[in-house]
């Protein structure tokens, strides 16, 4: 089995189940509003005096409704939630077989085992990895594929080689991410592209990698 192994730091995304609110909790925020009206109504009438202006603060404060303000937080909190839904954390021999089925394996003369070391060290194997680099761009994926010449990111005069947007190469089936590594390796730097394939892949006995799984 694969040894602990340092990873680059990366921006990950993590999605964590949470309770959905109550049916009635609109139906209670609803009230609550009304009833807030009410004391408003009840509290200094049409007064436009200061004496009537913090009677009304008053009424709002006693009157305020928790589960309103629940319901507020928790679609709040879904917001943020949802677009990181489709985070995608591979194991390594599962990485592995969905390589294997696009054909990876001894593509330009590079082992499978290749691929999969390289995502470990760009990713950790993490599909949905998204890292910002001081120039504004963005490496993007399971490889890490950076924006300045290979995707777009609505990004004006830049070379978009692989012909997608760099959110493709987020998506958890990986077919795009394949596609744009081929091409990648299509250069003459081939898996060189990738500082990380250098240092912690190249030249390096890699069977470990996918040791262990079946294809």
């Amino acid at each position: 089995m694969v040894s602990a192994l340092r990873r680059a730091p990366l921006i990950r995304v993590h999605s964590s189940p949470v309770s959905s609110p109550s049916v009635s909790g609109p139906q209670r925020l609803v009230s609550c509003l009304s009833s807030q009206s009410s004391a408003l109504s009840q509290s200094g009438g049409g007064s436009t005096s200061a004496a009537g202006i913090e009677a009304r603060s008053r009424a709002l404060r006693r009157r305020w409704c928790p589960a309103g303000i629940m319901l507020l937080a928790l679609v709040c909190l879904l917001s943020c939630l949802l677009p990181s839904s489709e985070a995608k954390l591979y194991g390594r021999c599962e990485l592995a077989r969905v390589l294997h089925d696009f054909g990876l394996d001894g593509y330009r003369g590079y082992s499978l085992a290749d691929w999969v070391c390289l995502a470990y060290f760009t990713s950790g194997f993490n599909a949905a990895a998204l890292d910002y680099e001081a120039d504004g761009s963005t490496n993007n994926g399971i490889f890490q594929i950076n924006s300045r010449r290979w995707c777009s990111n609505l990004t004006p005069n830049v070379p978009n080689v692989c012909q997608m947007y760099c959110s493709d190469l987020l998506n958890p089936n990986l077919k795009d991410t394949v596609i744009c590594a081929m091409k990648i390796t299509q250069e003459p730097r081939g898996l060189g592209y990738w500082e990380a394939w250098r240092h912690h892949c190249q030249g390096k006995d890699l069977t470990e990698w996918v040791d262990g799984c079946d294809f």
